[in-house]
């Protein structure tokens, strides 16, 4: 991918929601959208994603070659191009991957990711937004948090290092996910969550129970159930199964 410049805000609604708007004047990058601080930040599943100062916000706007095809691709580059991209900061924290796309230490939240594209006069687009909690880790109610201050990173770490560093990262896993697919499941999947436990996955009413095998080509969640068959799962969430003895 190019060099795409950055457009930095103060406070805005959504670093989404402006690429969006200017994908839909005809804008269609490449360039980052930016923002110190969100006042109506989303999530996946139209959730709330909550915004403190002091965590990064900001939204890829490209336009892929390949279109709809290559989007499907993208939650797996994005993530591993956060988790690159963390390391740096925090070389000793255990990342892993919960499918499909959040980043996690130790079962809590340190990032989300939102894919989402359109087309304005034929010319196809991704709008790719990225949370990242670098100094701050907010309450997203029954679930954990947390974020790379936490983790050990500098306390001068502000939210333009990590951008800074997630620019590159994002190029290479981005170019990845472009030629060599099997490789970028084969990174997703060597840090995955849950692998090969018992886990819950599908959308939110109609979860389904099985052991977690691996991805599909096409990224999607291969589940072994207790009768011995596969399902492929390729919409909602996972979560794992916690037994209680």
């Amino acid at each position: 991918m190019q060099a795409a410049p950055v457009y930095w805000y103060d406070e805005i609604d959504s670093t989404s929601e402006e690429a969006k708007r200017r994908a839909r004047a005809g804008e269609t990058g490449p360039l980052w959208i930016a923002a110190r601080q969100q006042t109506a930040g989303r999530g996946r599943l139209g959730r709330e994603w909550s915004s403190p100062d002091g965590n990064l916000y900001t939204t890829l706007l490209f336009s892929p070659d390949n279109g709809l095809k290559f989007a499907m691709r993208i939650p797996f580059a994005a993530a591993l191009a956060i988790v690159d991209a963390c390391r740096v900061f925090t070389p000793s924290a255990d990342f892993q991957l919960k499918w499909p796309n959040d980043v996690r230490v130790d079962g809590a939240k340190i990032t989300g990711i939102l894919v989402e594209s359109g087309e304005t006069k034929g010319v196809f687009w991704v709008a790719l937004g990225i949370g990242v909690n670098v100094s701050v880790a907010p309450d997203i109610g029954a679930k954990r948090s947390t974020s790379l201050r936490d983790l050990g990173a500098h306390f001068w770490l502000q939210d333009g290092d990590v951008l800074e560093e997630l620019q590159t990262t994002m190029s290479l896993r981005l170019e990845q996910a472009r030629t060599d697919f099997e490789g970028t499941l084969r990174d997703w999947i060597s840090i995955a969550e849950g692998l090969g436990q018992t886990v819950e996955a599908g959308p939110h009413d109609a979860r389904i129970s099985g052991t977690f095998e691996g991805l599909a080509e096409d990224g999607g969640l291969k589940l072994r159930l207790q009768d011995g068959t596969t399902r492929i799962i390729r919409a909602g969430d996972v979560e794992l199964v916690r037994h209680v003895d």
